[in-house]
Order: C-alpha cells, then sequence, then structure tokens
C-alpha cells in the first residue's frame, strides 16, 4: 500500500476503484468447505462495517467521524472479496450472499452483532475484533488457498491501522475521566463474553488442515496483544463467563435480526435494481 492510500491524519482512503479490484479474486473457484469457511470471515466483516457505517455523523469528534467510516469501508472491502469468492461454489454473488440470505443462514460471530451502544461500548468490540483480525490474517497469508491467502496478505495492512486505532482509544477512555473510565469499564464487562467464541475450533476446520488456522491457536498471539494494553489502561478483562456463541452454525444474538432487516431493505424492496 502506497504512502498516497492514506490522507493527512493516516487514515486509510478506499476509493471505489480499490473496493473493486485490490481485493478481486479472479476466476478460481472455492470448495464447499472453503466457501464456508469464507462466509465465516465475509458475515464477521460485513455485518462490522454495517455496525460502524451507523457512526457517521454520530461520533463525538469529525475526525473519528471520518475514522470510523474508512474503518467501515476497510471491512466493506474484506467482505466484498470474500463473499464474493464464498459464492463461487453455489453460483451466487456478492449482493446474492448479502441481501438474500435470512438470519439463520449467516456465519457472523456474535462480537460483530453486538449494537454500537455509548461510544465505549464502540470502542471495546473494535478493540476485540481488529486485534482478533489481526492475528486471523496474519496467520491466513501462509494458507494454500491462493485467494485467501492473497487477501489475507492485504487485509492485515488495514486491520494493523485498526488494531492501533482501537489502542488509542482505549488508552483514552480508560484513563481519561472519571466517567470515560466507567463508562470502558462497563463495556469490556458487556462484551469480554463474546470474544470466546472466535477461538472456537469447528468441525470445519479439520477439513480445511492446509488452508485456514484453527482458530484456538489464535488465542495465545491474542492474549499477548491485548493484554499489555489492558494493563497500561489498567483494566482487567472479566472472566466471570463466556457466551455460548453459535454463530459459526446459524445460531445468532437477538441484534443480528433488526441490523439485516436495516442492511436488506433496500435490495428487498426493489429487487433487481441497481444504484
Amino acid at each position: 500500500m502506497s504512502d498516497a492510500d492514506f490522507d493527512a491524519h493516516g487514515h486509510v482512503e478506499l476509493t471505489a476503484v480499490t473496493l473493486e479490484s485490490e481485493f478481486a479474486t479472479g476466476d478460481e473457484q472455492a470448495t464447499p468447505e472453503v466457501a464456508e469457511y469464507a462466509l465465516w470471515l465475509g458475515d464477521d466483516s460485513l455485518i462490522l462495517a454495517q455496525r460502524l457505517g451507523a457512526w457517521i455523523s454520530r461520533a463525538p469528534e469529525l475526525e473519528e467521524d471520518v475514522a470510523l467510516a474508512n474503518i467501515g469501508l476497510d471491512l466493506l472491502g474484506h467482505a466484498r472479496s470474500l463473499l464474493r469468492y464464498a459464492g463461487t461454489a453455489s453460483g451466487r454473488s456478492e449482493d446474492d450472499l448479502a441481501y438474500w440470505r435470512d438470519e439463520h443462514e449467516f456465519r457472523s460471530a456474535h462480537l460483530f452483532e453486538q449494537p454500537n451502544g455509548d461510544f465505549a461500548h464502540t470502542i471495546v468490540r473494535q478493540f476485540a475484533a481488529a486485534h482478533y483480525l489481526f492475528e486471523l490474517y496474519d496467520r491466513l497469508r501462509a494458507s494454500a488457498d491462493p485467494v485467501l491467502a492473497a487477501v489475507a496478505a492485504k487485509a492485515v495492512k488495514e486491520v494493523d491501522y485498526h488494531r492501533d486505532h482501537a489502542d488509542q482509544w482505549m488508552l483514552r477512555l480508560a484513563l481519561g475521566t472519571v466517567e470515560s473510565r466507567r463508562r470502558v469499564t462497563i463495556a469490556l464487562a458487556d462484551l469480554w463474553p463474546t470474544v470466546a467464541e472466535l477461538f472456537v475450533d469447528e468441525p470445519l476446520l479439520d477439513r480445511l488442515e492446509d488452508v485456514a488456522p484453527r482458530p484456538s491457536s489464535l488465542r495465545p498471539a491474542f492474549d499477548a496483544s491485548v493484554e499489555p494494553v489492558l494493563r497500561e489502561c489498567e483494566l482487567e478483562p472479566p472472566t466471570t463467563f463466556e457466551s455460548a456463541g453459535g454463530g459459526r452454525r446459524g445460531r445468532h444474538s437477538e441484534y443480528l435480526g433488526p441490523l439485516l432487516a436495516e442492511l436488506q431493505v433496500l435490495a428487498r424492496e426493489h429487487p433487481g435494481a441497481t444504484w
């Protein structure tokens, strides 16, 4: 990625051409197992991009409005490539997969579905998501699947920025005012139980030995990455319980349905329309 890809504040600038071509998958066709895995990753990014888009014009400062929008565009670019590739196994397009699947057909993990809440909740969610995605894409660059490896090689550079952005806000909130610390502490307690699902080894991984890293193998690197930040924030992740999860098998939190209704309404109200 060249310097021209960043604005004056270091935010990633994604143009329409970037979204269309940088993550293009070419003529490769995914196997059913690889397609299912690509859905996992594509749905995570699509749902989180939709959540972040809701902050446009509502962030606490103008620069953050732009930053969250750019992060959302990065994630949308990842989602488009992954859903496009997943669709090659069934003859469906990225739009078919985004707009014409029902809730139980999505494979997003519960963390990505959680509502924005206040700004502290959004930052804690982004903190966990960015550190997880960085470790995942860093490992996925060595995938035996050339498309997943290529997407990961591009995405890891952008997610590295997302990670740094979230780290800085975690510090700013935790070490800021009494109120900002109270809010980020509550957000950590609310959201951290959903993190465990990201590292569950689903049976699908048994058939993707050379294609995808086992989620459980990512946990040590994730913990080693987040712990110094939390320590500097003088925060500790809650250990009281872990949520059941189930998103990889189509069992979702109560928050996904309303999000999909908003995401899909235009396509379903005007089928076949282009814009």
